[in-house]
C-alpha cells in the first residue's frame, strides 16, 4: 500500500472514510480482497510472502501499511512488512505498540495505520513514533504522516472538497480520486534519492507503468449507523480495471 487518504470525523454521516492505493511490481503474485476465514478478517493477500497491505476485521478495526522510500536501503535480512497489518489486528493496542517499538528494526522502513474510528494511530518506524490521527483530513504515503508531497496534497484536498460538498459518500467518486494520473511539475517533486524519472513516475496518485504501478484501489466507509462498505478494484499495467468487489456489513458502532 503506497498512499492513503483519510477523513476522520469530518462528515456528519461518516465518522471514517479511507481511500487507498496499493502500488507494487506487476509480477508479484496477489490475491484479491476476500474474507480470511482462518483469521476472521477481510484483506487482499500478497502470495509471495503471505502478508497484506490493508486488513479489516468484522468489528470495523483496520490496519494499513505503507513502505518508506529510504535510500540507501538498509542491508541485511528483514522480515516481510506484510505481516504487520495482520499482527495489528490480532493483538491489543498495547501489545502492538510494544512489538513495534521492540521489533521495528527487523523490517525495512514503514508506516503502520491501525485502530478504529474512535482511535486511529499511525506508527512511523523511522521516528519510532505513534501519532493519533486527529479530526480532519490526513494522507500517508512513503514518508511521514501528513508530509505534503504533491500527490498527497492533491488527493487530500480533493477528498476534503468532496466530503464537504456531499451528504452521501459515493465510492465511485473516491475511485475517481484514486485513479488521478496527473504528475507533479519537476519543481514540486520530493527528493528521495531515486532519480528524476522515477520521481516523475511516482508523483501521480495512480501510477501507470509496465513493470511497477498501482495494482489496486480500496475505499472504506463507516456510517454513523454502523454500516461498513468496502470496495476494491484491481488494475492492469495500463490502468484498465480488471476486477471490482464490494463488501457490506453492519456493526454496533457504539460498542466497537
Amino acid at each position: 500500500m503506497c498512499i492513503l487518504f483519510i477523513a476522520v470525523n469530518s462528515h456528519p454521516n461518516y465518522p471514517l472514510i479511507i481511500a487507498a492505493n496499493r502500488d507494487e511490481f506487476h509480477t508479484r503474485p496477489t490475491q484479491a480482497m476476500s474474507w480470511w476465514q482462518e483469521r476472521e478478517l477481510l484483506a487482499g493477500k500478497d502470495l509471495q510472502a503471505d502478508g497484506t497491505w490493508l486488513a479489516i476485521r468484522a468489528n470495523g478495526f483496520l490496519s494499513a501499511l505503507t513502505n518508506f522510500r529510504e535510500l540507501p536501503l538498509k542491508t541485511g535480512e528483514f522480515k516481510s512488512r506484510g505481516e504487520l497489518p495482520l499482527l495489528a489486528l490480532e493483538k491489543t493496542e498495547q501489545e502492538v505498540k510494544a512489538h513495534l517499538i521492540k521489533h521495528s528494526n527487523a523490517y525495512q522502513g514503514f508506516n503502520l495505520l491501525f485502530g478504529n474510528h474512535q482511535n486511529l494511530i499511525c506508527f512511523d518506524s523511522s521516528k519510532k513514533q505513534f501519532t493519533p490521527l486527529s479530526q480532519g483530513f490526513h494522507s500517508i504515503c512513503n514518508g511521514s504522516l501528513d508530509d505534503k508531497w504533491p500527490k498527497m496534497a492533491r488527493g487530500e484536498q480533493a477528498l476534503e472538497a468532496y466530503v464537504n460538498q456531499h451528504q452521501e459518500i459515493n465510492h465511485q467518486a473516491l475511485f475517481d480520486l484514486l485513479t488521478d494520473q496527473q504528475q507533479a511539475p519537476d519543481e514540486l517533486l520530493p527528493e528521495t534519492g531515486i532519480g528524476l524519472e522515477w520521481e516523475r513516475t511516482l508523483s501521480s496518485i495512480m501510477i501507470i507503468g509496465k513493470e511497477y504501478g498501482t495494482r489496486s484501489s480500496c475505499v472504506y466507509t463507516l456510517s454513523r449507523q454502523g454500516h461498513i462498505a468496502v470496495s476494491e478494484r484491481t488494475f492492469s499495467p495500463t490502468g484498465e480495471c480488471l476486477n471490482s468487489l464490494t463488501f457490506n456489513w453492519q456493526i454496533d458502532i457504539n460498542n466497537s
